[in-house]
């Protein structure tokens, strides 16, 4: 008959196909269950990893609060002592003016009382040296009273000098020298001064402060006063023991 066509038929290649087929109907969802399981292992091993991790955080956390509160406690406490020193602070300065005015009185009182045949005029009490809690610092104070009923004004000017040794060899230095950068410090090589009955220096009963340079090692002080219309008057002091 025409159009017919008549082709071999092969058992063999057609259970090769439905086999084909079949395995890759079998794949797909291997292919599925096999990505979910190893979705799920890779998570797993994230998560054992991250779990030390996670703890090791919670545990700084813990740590920078305890730390927080530390420093709290610690900064509660520098108040407090900041406070006690403001106010020991103060109590010294108050000390300070007390024995000041103190020292005006009995200077004024000394001079009135003062024999006739004393000398009248100018007077260097005392330099007043201390040490500090800083290597080669110090606090000083200079005293000056006169002798006499004059109440005109005593006006002139201190030089003043510390003598020691350094390098093996004798050196003096200026007092403006060594008060530079510091409180209180004199920038001139002389101090001025004008009072009645008695000067500290500074003034207030405060100290003023010194800072000698290294290897300087110190043995006196030097004082000298120059009055218009006097002779100078000098003193020294001997330096501080500081052991």
């Amino acid at each position: 008959m025409a159009g017919w066509e008549v082709r071999p038929s092969d058992p063999r290649r057609a259970g090769r196909m439905r086999l084909v087929l079949l395995l890759l109907l079998l794949a797909i969802p291997a292919a599925f269950y096999g990505g979910t399981w190893w979705q799920l292992r890779v998570t797993q091993s994230i998560e054992a990893e991250h779990q030390p991790m996670q703890e090791r955080l919670i545990a700084l956390e813990q740590e920078l609060d305890q730390l927080r509160q530390r420093l709290i406690v610690v900064s509660s406490g520098e108040k407090v002592a900041q406070q006690a020193n403001e106010q020991s602070r103060l109590t010294i300065k108050l000390l300070e003016e007390q024995i000041f005015k103190q020292q005006q009185d009995l200077a004024f009182y000394k001079g009135v009382l003062a024999p006739a045949s004393r000398r009248e005029g100018l007077r260097i009490r005392a330099f007043e040296l201390q040490a500090t809690d800083r290597p080669m610092h110090f606090r000083y104070k200079i005293l000056l009273s006169r002798v006499g009923k004059d109440v005109k004004p005593l006006e002139g000017e201190l030089v003043v000098t510390v003598e020691g040794r350094q390098g093996g060899k004798a050196v003096s230095l200026q007092l403006a020298t060594l008060t530079q950068d510091l409180p209180d410090q004199f920038s001139g090589q002389v101090i001025p001064f004008a009072f009645k009955h008695f000067q500290a220096i500074p003034e207030a009963g405060r100290f003023a402060e010194l800072k000698l340079p290294d290897g300087f090692a110190p043995q006196q002080i030097r004082v000298r006063a120059e009055v218009k219309g006097e002779k100078p008057l000098e003193r020294t002091f001997k330096w501080i023991d500081q052991e």
